[in-house]
């Protein structure tokens, strides 16, 4: 897999070799995005990464567990990992979740709903590769950042 390859949007998937791996359930409550930053932090820094690379995964990871929470059923879980298949490296973050929890639109919480709507772009801003992959039990995003 090659880190630095225009942005994938599903049809086949490849899954890298990985060295290291974090495999989180998530609790699919609001709650859970905070927690998970501050678990992922923890883990990314004992895997030796840049601070940079540390805190733009902490974001990516932050909007698609924010979308899995907010708009998917449960249950749903998160995987982060180092691939080692090509150089450069590359952290791979995964979301799988079992699929939309339905078609009738959510209010946007808070005081600001213009802060809604921006995880794609920020993915999108932050990844060298990103995409969505279905099986039979759920929807898979992921992202591919360079691990530096």
């Amino acid at each position: 897999m090659n880190a630095t390859a225009p942005i994938e949007y599903c049809g086949s998937h490849v899954t890298p070799r990985r060295d290291a791996e974090f495999l989180f359930p998530l609790p699919h409550i609001p709650e859970a995005v905070g927690l998970v930053r501050r678990r992922v932090h923890t883990v990314l820094a004992g895997w030796n990464l840049s601070p940079t690379t540390i805190e733009d995964a902490v974001l990516v990871i932050s909007e698609l567990v924010t979308n899995a929470v907010t708009h998917a059923l449960p249950p749903a879980v998160l995987q982060v990992s180092r691939t080692v298949a090509e150089e450069p490296r590359a952290l791979r973050i995964e979301v799988t979740d079992a699929g939309p929890a339905g078609s009738v639109p959510r209010p946007a919480e808070g005081r600001y709903p213009a802060e809604h709507g921006r995880g794609n772009a920020i993915v999108t801003a932050l990844s060298a590769r990103h995409g969505t992959r279905v099986d039979p039990g759920g929807i898979t995003r992921w992202a591919d950042l360079p691990a530096a």
